[in-house]
């Protein structure tokens, strides 16, 4: 027992002389201030990898989003052109536009007396029964394209769509819109007023629908989208292109009599001396 003693009180006699070196707890702490030290940077280190790893994949969302097409709303309502004034029901048709095939009186309604001529209206000319003035709105969403005061057609405001669709306002007293602006549905555009161009209307608001340049009759397309003017455009165009079938004419009709020949000539003649000589009219029409 005593042996067993002796060894321990052996062992911690040496301990003891070991920590009383005076390195020993300076070492000590370096090593201990070394582990506490890679222990922080290697936290650190995997903390910039987590952090680079998560900015590299919202770099690579906003990426993938920006590559994206804009977002079309699929239920978006597609605009159906409107009568150009603030209350439809208070407001009249007083001449509508010049059909080509329309009837001899309808025709004749539609003509614009100026300059002593006699003109196609290409437009709708609507008023109000009591001939009071009221507000004009855009027929359709655009951008205004032209904003002037012309000294015989008033104040005139052009608004462009889409397909090549321009909608005019003539015979404005005032304009409130001017070149560049965008313009939606029913905004208000100006008020009806007079002109020298159609001074029988009174105060009215002359309303043009123009597609690709050329004048369309608006009562054709009221209440209907504007991709509608297109599309009978396109069904003229197919009709217009279909070959017509080609029938053989009688042989009787195909062999003509000496005399026949000479009447034919004879009316050719005539008909040469006839085209030279001026047309006399009273009025002419002017597209």
């Amino acid at each position: 027992m005593r042996e067993e003693e002796k060894q321990r009180t052996s062992q911690n006699t040496k301990l003891q002389q070991f920590f009383r070196k005076r390195w020993v707890f300076p070492a000590i702490y370096l090593m201990s201030a070394a582990v506490i030290l890679t222990a922080v940077l290697w936290y650190q280190g995997i903390s910039n990898d987590v952090a680079e790893d998560l900015e590299n994949n919202d770099q690579g969302e906003n990426i993938s989003l920006t590559n994206e097409p804009e977002a079309v709303e699929v239920n978006a309502l597609k605009e159906n052109f409107a009568m150009p004034a603030i209350d439809p029901d208070a407001v009249q048709v007083v001449k509508k536009f010049y059909e080509a095939d329309a009837s001899a009186e309808d025709q004749e309604a539609a003509l614009v007396f100026y300059n002593n001529t006699y003109r196609m209206n290409k437009g709708i000319d609507i008023a109000r029964e009591d001939q009071k003035e009221f507000d004009v709105v855009a027929s359709l969403s655009g951008t205004v394209t032209k904003a002037e005061k012309d000294p015989i057609l008033g104040f005139v405001v052009e608004i462009e769509h889409e397909n090549e669709v321009v909608t005019v306002y003539q015979s404005l007293a005032e304009a409130n819109v001017q070149a560049g602006d965008k313009v939606q549905q029913n905004e208000l555009i100006g008020k009806a007023g007079k002109n020298l161009y159609n001074e029988e209307d009174g105060i009215h608001v002359h309303f043009e629908v123009r597609q690709a340049g050329k004048a369309v009759n608006p009562l054709t397309y009221m209440d209907k989208p504007v991709t509608s003017i297109e599309t009978a455009k396109e069904e003229a165009e197919v009709e217009e292109e279909t070959p017509a079938e080609d029938t053989e004419a009688p042989k009787e009709d195909a062999e003509q009599s000496p005399e026949t020949d000479k009447d034919a000539e004879k009316g050719e003649t005539e008909g040469s001396k006839q085209s030279n000589e001026p047309e006399a009219s009273n009025h002419t029409l002017q597209s």
